[in-house]
């Protein structure tokens, strides 16, 4: 199996992990109630979806 002969510098290690990140989520607002949430799901707030009540909200 084959070895390297030096060992690579830390900018190059760095340059080949510059890829390996987490990337933010898309946030889109809700059109019912305004309210940031992950798209193509159901809105947590108002539990609306595509323009139809999903989900029965609590109110606290």
């Amino acid at each position: 199996m084959a070895l390297p002969k030096r060992r690579h510098s830390k900018s190059r290690t760095n340059k080949r992990r510059t890829h390996q990140k987490l990337s933010s989520p898309n946030v889109t607002l809700c059109p019912q109630c305004s309210e940031p949430k992950l798209p193509h799901r159901v809105c947590l707030n108002c539990g609306m979806y595509k323009g139809k009540t999903v989900l029965e909200v609590k109110e606290v």
